[in-house]
Order: C-alpha cells, then sequence, then structure tokens
C-alpha cells in the first residue's frame, strides 16, 4: 500500500473496503437516491462519478442526485450529459446540466440550502442509498476529514444507508483541523446552537460514522475544478467603492463600528469583486462568516483586513488554489469550515448580526428581486443560501450591474419575472450607478431611490413612463402596477432582443 495512503487510512481495518472506482460505483443501483459531497466545485467527488459515466454509456442508469451546492464537471457536466441524472438538488452552476433543466430533460428541485438537512431528517429526501464522499484522511478513532466542503455531508452521512469514500491524497494534511463539525439535534427536541461568535468551535473535526456502513474506499487524486469567476473590473470596483461609503455613513450614523459587522458574500464574480474592494480600504478585523470563501476571502486575510473567515466551502480560481493549498498551513488557524445547516443557519445569522451581499440576476422598481431565472422560466443557477442570509441579515444587500448584454437588457424593470427574495427581504440594492436604502420605505418611496440611483441611464425615462402611468391608472394604490404591461419588457426582449422601447409620449 501507498505510504501516503497508508498514513491517510488511520482506521486500518478499512483497508480491505480500498477498490477500483469502476467497483465503487457497481456497488450503485438504476434508480438510487446518492447523496454526495461537496459545495460549489469543492470537495466533490470525482473518480466514481467519472465511472458511473461509463456505466450509462452502456446500461440504463438513471439516479437522483443530492449535494451540498453546486459539483464539478464530473458530475453537472459528464454525469448530466450522459443521461443518468433523473432528479438533482438543490443547487447546481453548470451550463451542462443547466441546459438539460431548462430541456426538461432533468427535474431539478431547487431549495434554499440550510433547508436541505431538515428535509433528509423528515425523510423527503431520501432513502439515500449511497453518499460518495470525498476525504482527504480517516482518523484513527473513525472521524472521516473532509476536504475543501463539508455542505451536507454529515447530514447524509447520519442517513444514508452506505458510504463511498473518495481518499484524496492530492489534498494537503493541512485540512485536518479546521472542520467544524456539529450537526443539530431533531426538531422539537433540539437545544439552541451554542455560538455567539463566528470564531466559536461547536464540534469535532470530522465527521462521525459507523465505520460498518463504509463499504468502500476509492484512492483519487483529482483536484477540484477551480472556480469560474472572472477579475474585477471597473464597474464592480465601482460598486465597491459606492459600497464601502455606505458603510462609511452607516458608522457615522452610529449603526456599525469600523470592525462593522460579520461578513457574508455569496457565490459568483460580481459580489466576490465587491468584497475585494475592501483590501485598500481603512476597514479592519473584519470576520467573515459565509457560505463559501472565495478569492476575495484570502486576498483580505493577506492583506491583514480579514482575521478570522468561516464557511462551508472553499472555492477558488487556480491561481488562489496554488497559492492557498501550496501554503494552507499559514491560513489553517484563520478559517473554519462547518455544515452548510451551520453556516446558514437562519438563527445564527440573526444573533451574528450579518452583513449579507448577494448577487442579483434583475430587481423591480419597489425592490423585489430575481436571482434565478431568466425571464422567469429558465433556470440559472438557483437560489443557494441568498434566502438564508438575506431575511435573517441584519443587513440585506443585493448587487448588480444595472444592464446586461451589452445593455440590450435593464436589471432593474417594472415587475421581475420570478420572485426569490420579496421587497420585505432587500435592505440595499447596489449597481454600478448608486445604492438605493429601501430601509423603513414604502414602496412609492423606493421607485425614485431605485430608478434614479441604480437604473441605468438608458432606461431611467422608460421606467419612469411605466410608473407615472401606473399610478394614474390605478388611482395610486399601494404598490401601482399596469397589470397587462408589468412584464411587456420581458415579452419585449423575447420577440426583439431588447428591453428598450419606443416612447409614444410623456405628458406628466
Amino acid at each position: 500500500m501507498d505510504a501516503n495512503v497508508q498514513k491517510r487510512l488511520g482506521l486500518k481495518e478499512l483497508e480491505s473496503k480500498i477498490v477500483t472506482a469502476e467497483e465503487a460505483a457497481a456497488l450503485i443501483s438504476n434508480g438510487d437516491v446518492v447523496g454526495m459531497s461537496g459545495f460549489t466545485r469543492a470537495g466533490d467527488a470525482k473518480v466514481v462519478p467519472m465511472a458511473l459515466v461509463e456505466r450509462a454509456k452502456n446500461e440504463e442508469f438513471k439516479i437522483d442526485v443530492y449535494t451540498g451546492a453546486s459539483l464539478g464537471p464530473e458530475v453537472d457536466k459528464y454525469l448530466a450529459e450522459a443521461g443518468a441524472i433523473r432528479k438533482r438538488g438543490p443547487f447546481q452552476g453548470d451550463a451542462g446540466i443547466r441546459n438539460l433543466i431548462n430541456s426538461g430533460d432533468i427535474l431539478y428541485v431547487d431549495a434554499h440550502l440550510s433547508h436541505n438537512a431538515e428535509l433528509v431528517r423528515q425523510g423527503i429526501i431520501g432513502p439515500i442509498k449511497y453518499l460518495i464522499l470525498e476525504a482527504v484522511a480517516i482518523t484513527e478513532d473513525g472521524l472521516i476529514i473532509p476536504t475543501n466542503s463539508v455542505g451536507n455531508s454529515p447530514i447524509f452521512a447520519e442517513y444514508a444507508e452506505n458510504i463511498i469514500i473518495e481518499l484524496n491524497i492530492s489534498h494537503p494534511e493541512a485540512l485536518i483541523g479546521i472542520h467544524d463539525i456539529y450537526v443539530p439535534g431533531e426538531q422539537g427536541k433540539r437545544e439552541a446552537i451554542p455560538m455567539t461568535d463566528a470564531m466559536q468551535r461547536l464540534g469535532d473535526i470530522g465527521i462521525k460514522v459507523d465505520p460498518a456502513k463504509i463499504k468502500a474506499i476509492v484512492i483519487s487524486e483529482e483536484p477540484d475544478a477551480p472556480s469560474l469567476i472572472v477579475p474585477p473590473d471597473e464597474e464592480t470596483q465601482t460598486m465597491a467603492n459606492i459600497l464601502l461609503d455606505f458603510f462609511r455613513d452607516e458608522i457615522k450614523a452610529g449603526r456599525l463600528t469600523k470592525q462593522l459587522m460579520p461578513l457574508q458574500s455569496g457565490v459568483g464574480s460580481v459580489a466576490n469583486a465587491v468584497l475585494d474592494g475592501f483590501a485598500d480600504s481603512e476597514f479592519e478585523d473584519l470576520i467573515v462568516a459565509s457560505e463559501v470563501l472565495q478569492d476575495a476571502v484570502f486576498n483580505l486575510i493577506d492583506a491583514g483586513k480579514v482575521k478570522f473567515a468561516a464557511a462551508t466551502s472553499i472555492t477558488l480560481t487556480e491561481e488562489l488554489q496554488q497559492k492557498v493549498y501550496g501554503n494552507l498551513e499559514k491560513y489553517a488557524d484563520k478559517i473554519c469550515l462547518r455544515p452548510q445547516e451551520i453556516s446558514n443557519h437562519p438563527e445564527l445569522i440573526r444573533r451574528l448580526g450579518l452583513i449579507s451581499i448577494n448577487t442579483a440576476l434583475e430587481l423591480d422598481i419597489y425592490g423585489n428581486v430575481n436571482s434565478t431565472h431568466v425571464s422567469g422560466t429558465r433556470m440559472m443557477n438557483g437560489i443557494g443560501g441568498s434566502g438564508d442570509f438575506a431575511r435573517n441579515a441584519r443587513l440585506g444587500i443585493f448587487v448588480t450591474k444595472s444592464y446586461a448584454k451589452g445593455g440590450a437588457i435593464s436589471s432593474i424593470v417594472p415587475m421581475v419575472s420570478h420572485v426569490d427574495h420579496t421587497e420585505h427581504d432587500v435592505d440595499v440594492i447596489v449597481t454600478e450607478q448608486g445604492i438605493a436604502d429601501l430601509r423603513g420605505l414604502a414602496p412609492k418611496e423606493r421607485v425614485p431611490l431605485i430608478i434614479e440611483n441604480c437604473a441605468h441611464p438608458d432606461y431611467k425615462e422608460q421606467l419612469w413612463d411605466y410608473y407615472n402611468r401606473a399610478v394614474e391608472a390605478t388611482g395610486n394604490h399601494q404598490t401601482p402596477h399596469l397589470l397587462e404591461e408589468a412584464l411587456s419588457w420581458h415579452v419585449n426582449l423575447a420577440k426583439n432582443k431588447t428591453m428598450k422601447k419606443k416612447l409614444q409620449k410623456l405628458n406628466y
């Protein structure tokens, strides 16, 4: 046995369970519900799913796949395109599976990421026949040490009938000790989660399982797929500067201190770029309490701005992977990975007073946000954890560029084509044009702030035209709308490839 494998496999009775990926894949049956480790292309199973791809080429084979969040191409591209996935949940981010969801070939259960553990406990998801779990090690006392994410792995491990371990020896041993595995009890019996500070540790460094559940161990050396975020640009830097000025005003008003409150930043290029803007600011001793640690977090640690960062996943670009994983000891005492039902738990988000920064696809003139569906029907990625955070955060902030597709699309519309976050959960909106602080405002008070501060100049007149006619037609109702026109911008986009309209007359 390879010395590195022997070192990582502390429970020697499991040595007899080492098999090939093909042998492990053969254990899974057509129609099974399968849990897989992984969260935003990190810590996901890789070699066994690729063996399942080969099976699907030669036999009738479909499974339901539940994970922490999005996975790398092995599942969300190759397994999906092989026709081996019947149903997928709760989040994805690959064009391969997205196309199959939108063509109706794969059923997709989009869900708040904090809710999945409860669905497993209640048997709504399941019975889980197999969990495929990537690990960096198994300790002498039988703890499974995850790699770069925790996600839903602890709850899957508790309820799965069988477990397949992918022991990935390419990941650094320095990962051992950064995880904090705490699993709440059943609802109605559990105690309050004993956390009052994001830096607290609550549980074990690994996942406790009955060794008898482990049916196979496959050795892997496959790295995580790199994050697909793009570098910050001039507009995202402008958005970051706008947000930093907002925080400065909050400090002057006595609502925040220079340390702010724990920061959460959603997955994606815009949210990451906005967080990156803190690097050249005066803010220090920041704490991150998020679901994903992206490039910006490690840049801020290096800049001396962030003193501690907790999440459920580390998702990095290729450049940052080499920098961080090649020197993980430098960061080990400053980071912590937890189960997603802890990182995203409403009780903790509310108690810790998080500042939540997430990305919108579009928003409307009253502050409702669509973060999942393009033109109301085509799934993008999913709601992820944005709802967990926005509803319960001290400050629920949504960021987006004011336009898309070179200006053919306005990100601010009369009515969103799909609602993920109602106006009640949206405190602040930021685009490259400016900021709208919606706290304490009635619907009609929000309209001028959103249009004048956040909309692209090419669409302001068109938005005012809609709103003013809606006020006139409805007799100044609480939330004025022209129902026959509310989604006409999306109809125009579908027919004419643009949301821009020719305005006939403006007399107000």
